[in-house]
């Protein structure tokens, strides 16, 4: 059995199919990246894996249990969420926003109890940012930010981490950084399912890679297999070439 599996999936957005025919299977530990320009529909397809958005046709199983069946009390339980987009709508604390990851496992009207607070400052030490906790969240760099973030999911004790390009707002260096958390995490058995701009990423911190280009995977695979030329050229209309460096790793190069 698959640890998260979607059969068949097809999903719409005002009436427009998005996505459809999409399959795909990750377990335990694996870093499943889904790549692709802007547009073609990652968001709405992350959001269909969720339970945000319901497919029009196929399903989504988790641990056997399809999607369809479960509460968003539970789906919380199993998947964190970590948006593109984060809005500084109160001056919240940093050990604040860390907490509300607790929002599946106690009642609407109680408090985080002591445990609680201790689950938010391992994750916070997990991600190297402890010393931020009493700082205000709006004052934070973009890196910081999405660490704090990356913090509040792992809060959720969640078994899934599902990422909506994680590294676009943030510069090089951080970019960096943030993909190696997230093959740190995969090692303790957290699967990871995210959407970037960057096929040069993928050398980085994935395990399988899918290329999204006229509403379908063109190819889904290992890297090495599907971060390609031929279908580099499908996805951005663009003569990329892969370039191996002295060090093993691979990158992207426009011609």
């Amino acid at each position: 059995m698959s640890y998260f599996e979607m059969i068949d999936g097809k999903g719409s957005y005002n009436k427009r199919v998005i996505f459809e025919d999409i399959n795909f299977r990750i377990g335990k530990g694996d870093i499943f990246t889904i790549l692709g320009p802007n547009g073609i529909g990652k968001t709405t397809l992350l959001k269909s894996i969720l339970g945000i958005k319901s497919l029009d046709e196929g399903n989504v199983l988790v641990n056997g249990k399809n999607l369809k069946n479960l509460s968003y009390k539970e789906i919380s339980k199993v998947m964190a969420y970590v948006p593109q987009v984060h809005s500084y709508t109160f001056p919240f604390k940093v050990i604040d926003v860390v907490l509300m990851g607790r929002s599946p496992h106690i009642n609407l009207v109680d408090i985080p109890e002591e445990k609680d607070i201790k689950i938010a400052e391992k994750s916070l030490k997990q991600m190297g940012i402890y010393h931020l906790k009493d700082k205000e969240y709006s004052y934070l760099s973009g890196g910081e930010v999405q660490l704090v973030f990356l913090a509040r999911a792992l809060t959720q004790e969640a078994s899934i981490l599902v990422l909506d390009e994680p590294t676009s707002h943030l510069d090089f260096g951080n970019q960096i950084r943030f993909l190696k958390t997230v093959d740190k995490l995969s090692k303790d058995n957290l699967s990871i399912i995210m959407t970037s701009h960057y096929p040069d990423h993928c050398f980085i911190s994935s395990d399988k890679v899918a290329i999204m280009q006229n509403k379908k995977f063109i190819d889904i695979g290992s890297p090495d297999d599907v971060v390609v030329p031929t279908n580099l050229k499908k996805a951005y209309d663009l003569n990329i070439n892969v370039v191996k460096l002295d060090n093993g790793r691979k990158i992207c190069v426009w011609e």
